[in-house]
C-alpha cells in the first residue's frame, strides 16, 4: 500500500503499489503515511472534543443540584 497526493487538489489517497506506480508522476506524488493518517484523523479529533464537551456539561449539571 501506498499513500499518494493530488497536486491539484491536495487529496491524499492509499491505494495498491501497481496502481500507485501507474499514477505517480502525472498529477500524483508520494507522501508519508504519518501524512496520510494526519489528514484522515482530523474527522475523529473532532468527535472526540465534541464528546468532551458533552461531559464537561454534564459535570456542570451535577455540580450545580
Amino acid at each position: 500500500m501506498k499513500c499518494l497526493k493530488s497536486y491539484k487538489t491536495k487529496d491524499i489517497i492509499r491505494i495498491s503499489n501497481s496502481k500507485a506506480e501507474n499514477m505517480v508522476g502525472s498529477d500524483w506524488k508520494y507522501v508519508s503515511k504519518s501524512e496520510w493518517k494526519a489528514a484522515t484523523r482530523k474527522v475523529v479529533e473532532e468527535v472526540q472534543a465534541e464528546t468532551q464537551t458533552i461531559a464537561e456539561k454534564q459535570l456542570k449539571r451535577k455540580k450545580s443540584k
